[in-house]
């Protein structure tokens, strides 16, 4: 069997993820906190606009966090921890700072992991769609 290597993310990487998430809350006019984790889970970059509230900070890092350790947007697992949710028990099973809101995106690399990037501050769907215009602005 043979494996290619794929290229970490990046510090440059990460700042371009972080410029294209902020660039797209500006212009959205909403107040944001951007985290960028590598394949790894330890943190890349982190901006926070000094208007946005406090809280977001912790929370794009949970976002980043739990996209990255489950492989999956944070926005398609809000179903799975509710209620009778594949995975309703997760958020409190584990001593991990896990958040089911959107706004975490996994980034892959020539289809492998290699990080994740987390917004908060906004609505659930404007973090979502930040973190996506960055994610696909790195392709």
């Amino acid at each position: 069997m043979t494996t290619t290597a794929v290229a970490p993310l990046t510090i440059e990487d990460a700042e371009l993820l972080v410029a294209t998430a902020r660039r797209a809350a500006e212009d959205a006019g909403v107040a944001v906190s951007i985290t960028v984790l590598d394949a790894g889970g330890h943190l890349l970059a982190f901006r926070r606009d000094d208007r946005a509230v406090l809280i977001s900070g912790e929370t794009s890092t949970r976002k980043a966090y739990t996209a990255l350790q489950l492989n999956t947007p944070t926005a398609d697992l809000v179903d799975a921890v509710q209620p009778g949710g594949l995975f309703h028990t997760l958020p409190t099973a584990l001593d991990r700072p896990l958040l089911f809101i959107a706004g975490g995106i996994p980034v892959h690399r020539d289809g492998r992991l290699v990080g994740a990037i987390g917004v908060g501050g906004g609505a659930p769907d404007q973090d979502h769609g930040f973190a996506t215009a960055a994610v696909q602005a790195l392709v």
